[in-house]
């Protein structure tokens, strides 16, 4: 009995201070990168606005949003919270760079700014160039509209050369502004000469590495994003985007192994704070990984999970765009036509996310010598390249005019033409090359220049078929199906 007194004696003593001693879980300090952006608001509000501004630069739109809209509550006469507001409404970068929903809503926010007011000459061109992109947003169309932010934002630099954000907001301008169909990638090379002196003297800046991302995301100058892809997600490691946007670099660049660790973190940073947008951004670019690097069992479990998530129908572009590709990239880059042939477009898809679907199923068909319906999905694909060509939706239009003339190669050979199918291929190939890709997207879900290969080496042309995965991994290193088609057509032109 003394010895159960001793013990009970002991745990009052014991179980207090162990409960003082455990740990407080709060959570890792928040970290978005340094900011600088002087404004004429009251001082106390100072250090958030550059909170929202930081936010602003790794695309993490809503909790920027909240951010300006306290530091409108805290200085109603600030004039640049309004800007910061409207600004979180243009995604410069993205499809669509402006929801038809949001911008009756950005259009107010600007307004408000513009009749606040301020003394400073450098804030009133912010908001006066932003008011730029929003006004007549009905009747002008867009791509004028960007142009005179752009040539907007170069006055406010040009006036304001030791003004850090006034280059880089008119950076990222530029890379809005560029066009998909220009190679030699003018403005991106623009914006690396703006933006990478200004990554020496700022290494901390969020915007500066990331804007770099971007300009380099292209086959001729992404070996020159490296640095900026290892350096943006130690900056903002708070903001998924910042965790994800390496990825575009290291997918360039057939680092799978980066890739798969840079989207896995984002996946998971996004899942917790809820942005559904980003996380499906983030599964998309890690199955495409995963199937590069061989580990078909990671991108069937990504893809088992996207099926027990919700908002698969959501309005939000870049999930529905996710959610399509990453069922078709998993069907098609391994082979599998009879599933390829499954496929349907979501309900609600807009033409662009419907294509896809349409494009995996005629493929799955054509593959499988089932022409006759395969004819059906290339008369599906020419109303879609139709519809988004009636609504000015150019680059989408060709996109989906590449994905109809693959279509109509494989069902010409299945037809028994293959003079005709390589030539509609090569066609194909030829259109894909002139164009760049979106963010939105690692790549195409199979390159036309690849399937040009894999058609020739139906067609027991080993030699073109080797020419053909060369030039695939030119533009696209470490791509596996180019791999295996080198190996192939080199093994085939050696026994011939």
């Amino acid at each position: 009995m003394p010895n159960l007194w001793r013990i009970v004696l002991a745990l009052l003593f014991i179980v207090p201070l162990s409960l003082a001693q455990e740990p407080h879980n709060h959570g890792a300090p928040e970290k978005l990168g340094k900011v600088s952006f002087p404004i004429s608001c009251a001082p106390a509000v100072q250090k958030q606005f550059d909170r929202g501004v930081a936010l602003l630069h790794s695309f993490a739109y809503a909790t920027a949003e909240d951010t300006f809209q306290g530091v409108s509550k805290s200085d109603p006469r600030c004039a640049m919270a309004h800007w910061g507001m409207a600004m979180t409404y243009f995604h410069q970068l993205w499809e669509p760079p402006l929801a038809p929903a949001t911008i009756s809503i950005a259009q107010r926010e600007i307004q408000q700014a513009q009749q606040i007011g301020t003394a400073s000459e450098r804030e009133r061109q912010f908001i006066n160039a932003l008011a730029m992109i929003f006004q007549n947003a009905a009747t002008v169309p867009y791509r004028t509209r960007v142009s005179s932010y752009e040539q907007a934002m170069s006055k406010l630099a040009s006036e304001n050369r030791k003004d850090v954000e006034a280059q880089v907001f008119y950076a990222l301008a530029l890379l809005a502004n560029a066009s998909p169909v220009d190679k030699t990638h003018a403005k991106q090379k623009l914006a690396a000469d703006l933006l990478e002196p200004l990554d020496r003297t700022d290494p901390q800046h969020p915007g500066i590495p990331h804007y770099l991302i971007h300009a380099y995301d292209n086959a001729e100058l992404a070996p020159r994003g490296l640095p900026a892809a290892r350096a943006y997600s130690q900056i903002a490691p708070s903001a998924p985007h910042a965790l994800h946007m390496p990825s575009h670099i290291f997918t360039r660049l057939g680092l799978w192994d980066d890739s798969i660790t840079s989207n896995l973190a984002a996946k998971d940073a996004a899942h917790h704070q809820a942005d559904t947008g980003e996380e499906f951004h983030a599964m998309d670019y890690l199955v495409y990984a995963y199937l590069q690097s061989g580990r078909d069992k990671d991108a069937a479990q990504v893809i088992q999970q996207l099926k027990n998530m919700p908002n698969l129908n959501a309005p939000d572009f870049k999930i529905t765009y996710a959610s399509t590709a990453m069922p078709v990239r998993y069907a098609v880059e391994r082979g599998q036509w009879d599933d390829a042939a499954g496929i349907a477009p979501p309900i609600g898809a807009s033409p662009q996310v419907a294509a896809i679907a349409v494009w995996a199923r005629g493929l799955g068909l054509a593959r499988s010598r089932r022409a006759a319906e395969a004819h059906a999905e290339i008369e599906r694909l020419r109303q879609l390249e139709e519809q988004l060509g009636a609504s000015g939706n150019d680059y989408w239009a060709t996109q989906v005019k590449i994905l109809t003339l693959e279509i109509m190669a494989w069902t010409a050979q299945a037809d028994g033409k293959p003079d005709e199918a390589a030539a509609i291929m090569r066609a194909a190939a030829d259109e894909e090359d002139a164009i760049e890709k979106l963010p939105v997207t690692p790549g195409p879900i199979v390159p036309a220049r690849e399937q040009l290969g894999s058609l020739l080496l139906e067609q027991h042309q080993p030699a073109l078929a080797l020419k053909a995965f060369q030039n695939t991994l030119r533009n696209a290193p470490g791509r596996r199906g180019a791999l295996q088609g080198v190996a192939q057509a080199t093994e085939l032109s050696a026994q011939k």
